[in-house]
This record gives C-alpha cells, sequence and structure tokens, in this order.
C-alpha cells in the first residue's frame, strides 16, 4: 500500500509539470584545437646535475646488499642526439630508467654479458595495396565548411570535381595531428628508428614526471642492431632507481602519416607485434590482449574525437564483417568500390560517398574524411541504431538515500543531502566556464528516493511549494507510486529540491529503524526509468547489510576461517542470484548503478557490489568519508559517460577476442552490453589465433562502442589498432609492453578467485611469468651460464611487478584486512587503465627533500623500499587511492618549517588531511604537485601523515612494496631467485 501526504502544504497552483527535455544541439565539426601542428623535433635528453643524498650515494650508484657484479656499476650515459624524422616510432613499450635485479650469484656465477640491442627496423607493407600517407602540417582549419555530404571540414583541393558533388571547390587543409597515437606499423620503405632511441616519453599532465631528465632513463641505451639479431640479456643490477611505466604520459604528437592508429589512451596492447600463428603464440605464453578505454577524457591540448554525421544513410560499413568506414579499407576500381581491410570483402561505394582517386590510389577527399584518415572518431547514428526504432529520450539521474540509524547516526545522511543541494545550485547556475558542470547536465531529469525497510519516493514538481512524500511499504512487488513529479529539471524545480534536501535530515533525525533493504531500491530506481521510458543512472547512498525481510534479504557470512583455503573463493561469490537477475535487468532498460558505501561493519561487498558491476558502474568504499566522498560524487556526477552502450571488437581474418575483462554484462559471445560507460572504464580484450596470420598484412583491430551521449544522441565511437605480425620470437620480445601485461595478468587472476583457489591462482602467475622467460633465454638470448638471469629488455621489470600482484590483499591478504576490502579491490581492479594499475601495484615514492622549486619538474623518485627512506627526509609516496606523506625523525627543520609551518617534528599533527597553505616558494610547490597527482586519478586521493616510528608507518610500509611484508609477502629479491629456480626447473 502507498502513503502519501504533503511535507507542507502545498500551493494553491497545481500546475503540469515543466516543459518536456531538450536534447542540446551535437557537438560541431571540428572542434578547436590549440595543438601545435606538426610535432616538436626530438632532441637528446639533458643531464641534470648529481643531486647529493643524506649520508649515502645516490640510489644509481647505492648497490644493493650482497649483490656482486664483475664489471662493476654501470655509469649512466645519455643517448646521442636524434635529428627529427618522419618514420614512426616505435610502439609502446616499457622503458624504466633502472635495470632490472640479478638473482645473488652463487660462488662461481658470471653476471657479466652485452647490453640488449633494441629494436630493428622493419620495413613491411600492412596492406598489399595501401600506401602511407602524409597530413597537411598547415593550423587548424578556421574557413566555412565544405557542402560535401557527411563531412565538416574543409577540403583539399581537389583535381576534378566528383560527379555526386554539388556545391562550390573543395578547399584545401588538414586536420591537427591527434596527440599521443602510436604508430601504424611501417610500411616498405620507410625504416623505423631504433627503440632506444626515442628518450623517455612526455608527461600528460602539466607537470613531468619523475622518470624524464634522469641520467638512469638512458642507462640502457645500446646502439641499433642489425634487422633479425635476437636481443641479448641484460646486465643486471639491483641498485639504481624504481620502475616507471613504460608509458606514464604518452609520446609526443606525431606527424599526420601515423594518425591510423588510436591514441593509447585509448588502446594499449601487450604485444605490438604478434605472433603469425598459434603454435609461436603457446610456445611463448605472452598473452595477445588490448586494454580498451573508449571515453577517455583527454587534456586541454589535444582534440577530441571529430564527430561525422552521414545522414540518414548512415555510416559506411563492410556489407559482410560490419565493419565500419576506417584508413584500413582499400578503395578501388576509381572509387567505385572498397575492399575492406579485416574480411577482404569488396562493398559498392554508395552514391552520396564516392569520389575520385588521386594517382597514389587514395581518395582524394582522405584528409577531410576522419574516418579515412583518424585512428580515433564518432558517426552520429540513425533511428536503426536506436532501441525499438525510437530516438532516445535525455537520461535521468536518480538520488536513493539510505535513512536506517547507522546512516543518520554517522552523519552520512546530512552530508550527501547538503552536497546534492550544492550541485543543484551549480546546474542551475548554468556557469559552465567557472563550473564543472557541462551543458549537457542541464537536461538532465533528476529524482530523489530515501529508505530504510520502507521506500520514500518524492513529488518535486516545480508547481509545489514543497515537496510531497509517498511510502511505499509493499517492497515485496516494487512500483513507482507516481510519475508526473518525481523526474524533474533541476533548473526548473530547485526551489522544491532544495526544500526537500534540508528536510530529510531533520525528519529521520530521531528515527530508530535499524534494518534496511537493498534489492527493492534498485528496483525502484529501474522501474523509474522504465516509466520514463529513458536510460539513467542511480546515485546509491548505503551504510548496512540489507538484512530485512524483502528481495535480496542477506545474511553475514563473513568467516575468516574460510581464508587460506579450497572454500575462500565462496567468498568473492554472490550469497544469492537475485542481483545477478537484477543487473540483467538494469543493462536492458540502459540503467546503470553506483553504489557509495559508508560501512561501519560487514556489508558483503562481493554481493551488493553484483549489479554496479554489471551495469558499468562504480562501487566507492569509505570509513572517514567527509572529504574524499564529497570530492568523489561531484566527479561522479560530472564525468562523460555513455548510456546503453554496446561494444564489439572486430579483427582482421586470423584473430579473434575470445575473452573480455572488466564491468559489463554479455548476452553472447561478442557484444559487450554496458549500462554507463563512463570515461574512467576500461574494457580489457584477449585474443587467440583461428588461423595464421601474415607478416606482409599484419593484423587489424577496430572497436565499436554505440551509447547515447548525455544529451540523448545516439552516436558510433570508433578506435583502429593495426599491429605487425612476426614468424622470430625475438620480434615478439622485442615489442612487448610490460604494464598492459601486467594489466591483463591481474584482471586475470582477479577473476580466477571467483572459481579456482587463491594458491592455484598465484602458482599459475608464476607459472606462465617463468614460461614466458624460459622460451626467451632457450630461443632469443645468447649462450650463457645457467646461473646467470637472462631477461628480455621489454620485460625486465616483469619480476618485480608480478611479485607485487601475487603481495596484493587479494590474492595474499593480511590479519587486518577485511573481506569486504578484499573484494571491494578486486572489483576496482577489473576497471583499471595500465597507468593506474602500474602505480596501484608499485606506487610512486618521490623525496620531498629533493624538490627545487624553481623547476616543473618532479624529484627522481627511489625505489619502494625502507632502506631507500632517509630519517632526514621526508617522502612522498601515492598509489592511486592514497597519498602518505612520511616524514623522517630527523628531518630539517627548515624543510619542516616550509612544510608544516613548525620545525619541531613532535609539534607535527598526524591527523591532518591537508597542508596549510604557507606563504613560501616549497609549500606552494608541493601543494601543486600533490593536486597534479590527485587531477591524474580517478578517485580523490586523501592525504595522510605518517612520522616516522608512528603508529601509521605500519600502514605506510605495507605499500614498500620491493620489501618482505608482514603477511608473507616475499621481497624482491627473494621472488628473482626464485623465478630464477621456476625458469632453470624449466628449461631443464
Amino acid at each position: 500500500f502507498v502513503l502519501s501526504f504533503f511535507l507542507a502544504p502545498p500551493s494553491v497552483s497545481q500546475a503540469a509539470m515543466s516543459a518536456p527535455y531538450t536534447p542540446a544541439a551535437p557537438p560541431t565539426f571540428p572542434p578547436t584545437s590549440t595543438a601545435p601542428s606538426q610535432p616538436p623535433p626530438t632532441e637528446a635528453v639533458a643531464q641534470p646535475p648529481p643531486q647529493s643524498y643524506y649520508g649515502a650515494p645516490p640510489p644509481a650508484q647505492l648497490p644493493f646488499p650482497n649483490a656482486f657484479s664483475s664489471t662493476g656499476p654501470t655509469q649512466p650515459q645519455a643517448p646521442p642526439p636524434v635529428s627529427p624524422q618522419s618514420f614512426p616510432q616505435a610502439p609502446p613499450v616499457s622503458q624504466p630508467p633502472f635495470s632490472t635485479a640479478q638473482v645473488p650469484p652463487g660462488p662461481t656465477q658470471s653476471y657479466g654479458g652485452p647490453l640488449p640491442p633494441t629494436q630493428p627496423s622493419f620495413s613491411r607493407p600492412l596492406l598489399p595495396t595501401s600506401q602511407p600517407s602524409t597530413f597537411p602540417a598547415g593550423p587548424p582549419p578556421t574557413s566555412t565548411p565544405s557542402q560535401l555530404p557527411g563531412v565538416m571540414q574543409p577540403q583539399p583541393p581537389v583535381s576534378q570535381p566528383s560527379p555526386y558533388h554539388s556545391g562550390p571547390p573543395l578547399t584545401s587543409t588538414g586536420f591537427p595531428p591527434q596527440v599521443g597515437a602510436p604508430p601504424r606499423p611501417p610500411f616498405a620503405g620507410m625504416q623505423g628508428p631504433p627503440m632506444a632511441s626515442q628518450g623517455p616519453p612526455m608527461a600528460s599532465q602539466g607537470l613531468p614526471l619523475a622518470s624524464q631528465g634522469s641520467p638512469m632513463a638512458q642507462a640502457n641505451h645500446v646502439p641499433p642492431t642489425q634487422p633479425g639479431m635476437p636481443p641479448g640479456p641484460i646486465n643486471a643490477s639491483l641498485s639504481g632507481p624504481p620502475p616507471q611505466p613504460g608509458m606514464q604520459g604518452y609520446p609526443p604528437q606525431q606527424n599526420g602519416e601515423h594518425q591510423w592508429n588510436a591514441s593509447p589512451r585509448y588502446i594499449r596492447c601487450t604485444a605490438y607485434n604478434i605472433p603469425c600463428n598459434s603454435d609461436m603464440a603457446k610456445q611463448s605464453q605472452v598473452p595477445l590482449a588490448a586494454v580498451i578505454k573508449p571515453l577517455a577524457p583527454l587534456p586541454p591540448d589535444e582534440t577530441p574525437p571529430y564527430l561525422v554525421d552521414h545522414g540518414e544513410s548512415g555510416p559506411i560499413r563492410c556489407n559482410r564483417c560490419k565493419a565500419y568506414m576506417c584508413p584500413y579499407m582499400q578503395f578501388i576500381e576509381g572509387g567505385r568500390r572498397f575492399q575492406c581491410g579485416f574480411c577482404s570483402c569488396v562493398t559498392e561505394v554508395p552514391p552520396h560517398y564516392f569520389q575520385h582517386l588521386d594517382h597514389t590510389g587514395k581518395r582524394v577527399d582522405c584528409y577531410d574524411r576522419p574516418e579515412l584518415s583518424m585512428g580515433s572518431y564518432e558517426f552520429t547514428a540513425t533511428v536503426d541504431y536506436c532501441k525499438n526504432n525510437k530516438i532516445p529520450q535525455p537520461p535521468a539521474f536518480i538520488f536513493l538515500i539510505d535513512v536506517s540509524y547507522n546512516a543518520v547516526k554517522n552523519g552520512m545522511v546530512g552530508i550527501v543531502c547538503q552536497e546534492l543541494k550544492t550541485l543543484s545550485s551549480l546546474i542551475h547556475q548554468k556557469n559552465t566556464e567557472n563550473s564543472f558542470i557541462s551543458v549537457e547536465r542541464l537536461f538532465f531529469a533528476f529524482g530523489f528516493v530515501t529508505y530504510n525497510k520502507v521506500l520514500h519516493f518524492y513529488n518535486v514538481k516545480a508547481s509545489l511549494a514543497q515537496p510531497q512524500m509517498m511510502v511505499v511499504s509493499d517492497v515485496a512487488d516494487m512500483f513507482v507510486p507516481l510519475l508526473d513529479g518525481f523526474l524533474v529539471n533541476v533548473s526548473e524545480s530547485r526551489v522544491v529540491i532544495e526544500s526537500l534536501l534540508d528536510q530529510i535530515p531533520e525528519m529521520f533525525a530521531d528515527t530508530r529503524e535499524t534494518e534496511s533493504v537493498f534489492g527493492p531500491v534498485i528496483q525502484a530506481g529501474l522501474e523509474a526509468l522504465k516509466a520514463a521510458d529513458c536510460a539513467g543512472k542511480l546515485f546509491v547512498f548505503h551504510s548496512s547489510l540489507p538484512i530485512a525481510e524483502a528481495p535480496g534479504k542477506l545474511k553475514n557470512r563473513e568467516d575468516k576461517k574460510l581464508v587460506g583455503t579450497d572454500k575462500e573463493k565462496s567468498l568473492f561469490q554472490p550469497q544469492v542470484s537475485f542481483y545477478n537477475t537484477l543487473a540483467k535487468e538494469c543493462v536492458a532498460q540502459g540503467c546503470c548503478v553506483d553504489l557509495f558505501l559508508f560501512p561501519n561493519q560487514y556489508v558483503d561487498v562481493a554481493t551488493l557490489g553484483v549489479v554496479p558491476t554489471s551495469t558499468s558502474g562504480s562501487i566507492y568504499k569509505y570509513t572517514y568519508f567527509q572529504e574524499r566522498f564529497l570530492n568523489d560524487l561531484r566527479r561522479d556526477v560530472q564525468k562523460q559517460v555513455g548510456f546503453d552502450a554496446l561494444m564489439r571488437v572486430r579483427t582482421s581474418t586470423g584473430i579473434r577476442a575470445t575473452d573480455f575483462f572488466g564491468s559489463f554484462y554479455m548476452s553472447n559471445t561478442t557484444d559487450v552490453e554496458l549500462a554507463g560507460l563512463d570515461c574512467d572504464k576500461t574494457v580489457t580484450v584477449e585474443f587467440r589465433h583461428d588461423d595464421k596470420l601474415s607478416e606482409e598484412t599484419g593484423a587489424l583491430m577496430q572497436c565499436a562502442v554505440l551509447y547515447t551521449s548525455c544529451s540523448g544522441q545516439r552516436r558510433l565511437r570508433i578506435h583502429n589498432m593495426a599491429v605487425n605480425c612476426c614468424s622470430q620470437l625475438a620480434d615478439l620480445y622485442r615489442n612487448c609492453e610490460t604494464d598492459t601485461i601486467i594489466n591483463f595478468f591481474a584482471k586475470y587472476a582477479y577473476r580466477s578467485v571467483l572459481c579456482s583457489p587463491i594458491k592455484n591462482v598465484r602458482d599459475s602467475l608464476v607459472n606462465q611469468c617463468a614460461q614466458i622467460l624460459a622460451c626467451y633465454r632457450k630461443n632469443c638470448a645468447s649462450p650463457s651460464s645457467a646461473g646467470q638471469l637472462i631477461l628480455p629488455e621489454c620485460m625486465k621489470l616483469l619480476p618485480v611487478y608480478l611479485n607485487c600482484v601475487l603481495k596484493s590483499d587479494v590474492l595474499q591478504p593480511g590479519a587486518d584486512v577485511s573481506l569486504d576490502d578484499r573484494a571491494y579491490l578486486r572489483q576496482l581492479v577489473s576497471t583499471l587503465d595500465v597507468s593506474e594499475s602500474h602505480v596501484f601495484f608499485y606506487p610512486r615514492l618521490l623525496p620531498l627533500q629533493k624538490v627545487d622549486v624553481m623547476s616543473m619538474s618532479l624529484p627522481v623518485a627511489v625505489r619502494n623500499s625502507e632502506e631507500r627512506l632517509s630519517r632526514g627526509g621526508v617522502y612522498l609516496l601515492e598509489n592511486g587511492l592514497n597519498i602518505f606523506l612520511w616524514v623522517g625523525v630527523n628531518a630539517q627543520q627548515e624543510l619542516l618549517q616550509n612544510i608544516f609551518g613548525t620545525p619541531a617534528f613532535g609539534q607535527i599533527d598526524p591527523n591532518m588531511t591537508s597542508l596549510p597553505a604557507l606563504d613560501n616558494p616549497f609549500s606552494k610547490r608541493l601543494r601543486e604537485i600533490i593536486e597534479s597527482f590527485r587531477a591524474q586519478r580517478s578517485r580523490y586521493m586523501k592525504l595522510m601523515v605518517v612520522k616516522q616510528e608512528d603508529k601509521l608507518e605500519l600502514i605506510f610500509k605495507h605499500f614498500l612494496v620491493e620489501d618482505k611484508s608482514n603477511n608473507g609477502g616475499a621481497s624482491y629479491v627473494d621472488f628473482l631467485c626464485h623465478m630464477h629456480k621456476e625458469i632453470r626447473q624449466l628449461l631443464s
């Protein structure tokens, strides 16, 4: 039954609800670009002056205890200058500024050996009939668009007009280069540069990274070798700077001729030279996968994907495989047909899309169409791509707030209502320049629900003087008691909404209801979206285990006795199947769920997280939630989201996508359904061979995402990627990217804990890593002593990263790690991109005493080991979730004064969560560094001050991943010895 009453006397006027929502106008093409038209010339990295360390030589010169090298420490040398060239750069690989550690030698072991050679030049065509293209090197266009159908960019000169073109002559210009795109495979006659000659990558944020400008960043530079020669072993050392991600920043802007591949912001591959056949892939055991971030955010100086409108006819596609038009389609027969680069099918070109070919076989309008010259772009979708052939309505946001006793007493209800009130005011202001609220959010409909054992719906129609509440107590058969007035435009109903948010904390301030429901809450939001016939997102603010009698009721199953047993996997599985069924219904409607948890005890995250995980939503878990929660909620409301999305990955003949990892739902083996795909979500795809590949043609991949924008427009986002194929293992090992491999291994392992004992999962990871390195040692490395550990150049960080994954709280928890925390981290890692997973498993540790306030560069990072910490220093550690500021007991008084405003170590407040804004250059620079780190991460990182020998230091030491951990995790040195033993057993 339904109880309906007014919170206050209603106004006399009961007019109809505000006018229907009007979708925002589609973005214009092309957007204004601030990127330079040509890439800057590549230069040799300058060597900074030597840095002084407190009581010890620099890390690069500090030998590890008991380490031995017959050749002595290697002096870092800068590479020779590299002149600007037009050839493509090598694919992204991990190039950390240090040499990987080596097993401590026995009495007769030798550790000598040459440094590894670099990647050879490859010169073979990707497509037999295709030729490399060159972009015009001019500024972004400012003239009026041409009238060629579907093109919103000025055209290059045409020797003779197309018979299908009606309008003025086409003007000459081109697209600004797309920043950060990796090169497509070199074509015949184009020699690629040696891998080691590229220098460190440029940072994507305002502050340079620690790896830039470091002398050790170029310590592994060696002269280029001849094509076909196998890479040599690594002169390993346990000293040196810490590992850095191979592409923590992104490559500098590149010439237009290399724009056929999507930027690494969108796609990162485990290998950019894949085996030609399955036998070679099985022999190497290198995973073939791609980490795809379809809606990845871009910095202001990069051009977003162009939006192309082909009118009512829709995008041009291959008749057989349905791949979308891309630069790898080859036009033939004078431009009247095109041959698909994925399946080789020949398709007729529609009359409205016809254009003549030039003397090289390319269309004369090639550079005026993003789909023919760019790696990433968007199409406006026709009504045929819409559900039920109906243009979608703008999405809706529904906020569902737990008002049970625990939620009220811990302050969650008051904080949530106050923040939502602030957000509604910002939206009402419509100040898109000074507010983080985008224009598209102005068309959203907002709704509000509170709940404990029953649900309270609120009528916030603009014509009401006060909000009206309706109570639904029959939670077994959930329905929405009102339609008119529940989902409203924020600007029109702002006064009523703010009145409601002021009254909610007061109404439930004296509640004694301790039980709450959860399943019916999701059902209520889903039914509201169904009634409004739109997609949307549910923001659920929950605090306790749902033990009230209702669908989806749970029991407390926390049992730490199962940890370490074969039954441990059951703790990561959902208790009941109810939430799996509910998640399927949400995906069908395009209903995404974001769950904000504020627990003070066990809430069974493994079960409650089923719906958010299946609907591409996010899970946030807080203990001390004030600052973190407010920032996370603001970002969650304002970030780019694609609703009711469908993703498919197509590949060229010879390989196919076989497995997918991430937060989504799949009803078949090919379509990835994402109810709400936001800019932080990634989907990891694994590929396998189903036929032989050719070195001449390479392999292609196209990721197509169909989604509804925040303004209600249906769009298709396309990302293309081409990689080389190889028949030699040496070529494969030269073109692997360790950061992406570890990202894949972590997601594979974290998913495997659902069905396998954790011990088996850990052993499987170690065994596969050992097989990868043993295959290299057997087939690629020069003959050497059996006691010498040989690592490929691109994988020299594989052992240290793998050890970090094995020591993580999910696979090897400590006694103080709860089951909810493990389930939360398992679901969190499944959506991390490569740069986020790198810093999550191997945190960044910076010595602040080395900060140069006159420079924008960061100090050189130190390795994550306690022995690298100086008692007289101050260090900053960030892992993507938290920021720790460790203060040594003998830290300089001047340093403490500049940071904390006090020269005394004992007067530092360890409970502070933000640094004081002091009037000195060091304080300003340090706060800039912290804010830049937070801007790089998808979640707000809370600052924690850790004083040496304080109780919080135990938490800080947990993230010094090269040391032996309290939960039994091996140190880096011990794990390296173990890996060496495993490799020797495989070889013997």
